[in-house]
């Protein structure tokens, strides 16, 4: 019997911290130990240096629900890398509790490819997430006492933007009614809850530069609207510094090790659906200073993850990635070629084919939206039979789409020999990397832009009510700022029914605000939600501690 995740996890030969750290090239004095396997980096020393490595995105195909091992990929193809004398570190992000006790498990990898200790990763780690939802709640608290002791700003109950957060799934909490209980306990008002990697603070902890770059971004975070409906932000309130001390520790890069002991940064870990999708500004730059190949990954397809991660990210740190791994399954292919996800472990070549054009399209967008190079790594399954492998890779080749089959879930690095040597090759060509829109065109044909090079849209239908925002954040000065799309990750379209590479649509855009500190536009289209609910048997059901203190079930 095969064994799990966290069996394998479990058996691993982890390394001292500190010798992880030498192997990255950071010095004694920059680690501050959590235990022997985890640590956080001071990196002020750094400031000065230069990057020398280069960038390698991985990012993937319209997933199924269940994920299609992005994390396991961009893990297994760093220790291939460094298995081949490329000196190589790992940016990805730290998981969110709620996919964790929810549909999909652990998030740090799985099989030989993973991140470790899995357990202390995939739950509470060195506590960024707790200081992340304390300090976006510490703002709502003193946004409510303000109002509360005077509202001197005149802030208007029925206009504050700002919620509270927790990491976790919880339907109950998306729209509920609080101040209740009389005048000492505050004002009567409609509220609700987001998910912490949905909420701003999140967002601004991954894209600052620095800690006072961090403070500076929160305070221009926008929370509510005065009677004669202006702006109000974290500044206005003077909150900024209380928010900042929460944050002050949570900034700094996490340092583990993969099973191979390889060096990876996990930092930061906002949704690609509901928010950017990439990992700390700060992990990603200061690993390029370190390594010769840095290796990093964007959540779910790229439509979305690498979307942002090239309109978003790459402005605001100036990144110029030199190479994008797309990561493709069998089982992802059928899904989108109509299969249920209950029988994607049985062949199925029609519905493989029919899948494919899911494939092309992402590629296609990378190649031709991007000008960046584009290698597809086929993520095995043991589920995949060798007819359908071959169809993959054969479509590829036909169309002349560069391939690479990964196994590094059963073999670790060595399973992803063939794709590091393609990625390294890709990595030495120029690309012609450009983004998406102009930054200085318009709110509407930013969105446009989005929707008709990357979804291929026919275009982008308003809400009245994202209309009148639309126009709104125009007059207030924030058109100048890229844009985030909050949409479904299991389709092109705003409707996650809609699989393959739909043509005919339209999005609809049916809320629109501004994310001021993290500096963009968050554009929330179809049904998305920034607050998850668990699924009917949540994975929590089968995670339990054993007498020893021992985690099972975990993936």
């Amino acid at each position: 019997m095969a064994k799990s995740d966290i069996e394998i996890a479990q058996e691993a030969k982890m390394q001292d911290i500190f010798e992880v750290a030498e192997k990255a090239g950071l010095s004694r004095d920059m680690i501050e130990p959590y235990g022997y396997t985890k640590a956080k980096v001071d990196i002020h020393s750094l400031a000065d240096k230069p990057r020398k490595g280069k960038l390698v995105l991985v990012t993937a195909i319209n997933p199924t629900p269940a994920g299609e091992g992005k994390t396991t990929t961009s893990i297994g193809l760093a220790d291939a890398m460094n298995r081949l004398g490329n000196k190589t570190m790992l940016c990805l992000r730290e998981p969110s509790l709620g996919p964790v006790f929810g549909i999909k498990g652990g998030a740090a990898g799985g099989g030989y490819a993973q991140v470790v200790p899995m357990e202390d990763i995939n739950l509470h780690f060195t506590g960024d997430f707790h200081a992340i939802g304390a300090a976006n709640n510490l703002c709502a608290a003193m946004l409510d006492n303000h109002i509360k002791q005077g509202n001197a700003l005149g802030i208007d109950p029925r206009r504050i933007v700002w919620k509270r957060c927790v990491d976790m799934n919880d339907r109950q909490l998306r729209n509920i009614v609080d101040g209740l209980g009389g005048v000492a306990n505050g004002m009567p008002r409609e509220d609700g809850f987001d998910i912490t990697v949905a909420s701003e603070v999140m967002a601004v902890f991954c894209l600052a530069t620095d800690l006072m770059d961090l403070k500076e971004r929160l305070s221009r975070m926008v929370i509510a609207y005065t009677y004669d409906r202006k702006p109000v932000t974290v500044h206005d309130i003077h909150a900024e510094g209380a928010m900042t001390a929460l944050l002050k520790d949570a900034i700094k890069p996490n340092l583990v090790q993969t099973l191979e002991n390889n060096p990876a940064f996990v930092h930061g870990g906002p949704f690609a659906n509901i928010a950017h999708g990439c990992n700390s500004v700060e992990a990603t730059t200061t690993a390029l200073k370190l390594a010769d190949y840095v290796v990093t990954e964007a959540g779910f397809g790229a439509d979305l993850g690498a979307e942002k991660f090239l309109d978003i990210k790459c402005r605001y740190a100036s990144l110029h990635p030199d190479a994008v791994v797309l990561v493709a399954t069998v089982r992802a292919l059928k899904y989108n070629g109509g299969v249920p996800k209950a029988d994607l472990g049985q062949e199925n070549l029609d519905a493989l084919e029919k899948g494919m054009p899911n494939l092309l399209q992402h590629v296609s967008n990378i190649k031709d939206v991007f000008g960046l190079p584009v290698v597809v790594a086929i993520n095995a399954f043991p589920t995949d039979t060798p007819a359908e492998l071959k169809m993959v890779e054969g479509k590829c080749r036909e169309l002349g789409v560069n391939v690479a089959l990964s196994q590094v879930w059963a073999k670790g690095g060595e399973g992803g020999e063939d794709l590091a040597r393609e990625v390294v090759r890709l990595c030495d060509q120029p690309n012609d990397f450009r983004f998406a829109y102009d930054l200085d065109d318009t709110i509407e044909n930013k969105l446009n832009a989005i929707a008709t090079k990357i979804y291929h849209a026919d275009g982008v239908d308003y809400t009245t009510k994202a209309a009148k925002q639309l126009r709104q954040l125009e007059e207030q000065g924030f058109g100048g700022l890229p844009i985030c799309v909050a949409k479904t990750q299991y389709s092109f379209t705003d409707d996650q029914h809609k699989l393959g590479a739909p043509r005919g649509f339209r999005i609809t855009v049916r809320n629109l605000k501004v994310s001021a500190g993290a500096g963009f536009i968050v554009a929330l289209t179809g049904d998305i939600m920034t607050m998850p609910g668990l699924p009917k048997v949540p994975a929590a059901e089968k995670i339990d501690v054993t007498p020893d203190g021992r985690i099972v079930g975990l993936f």
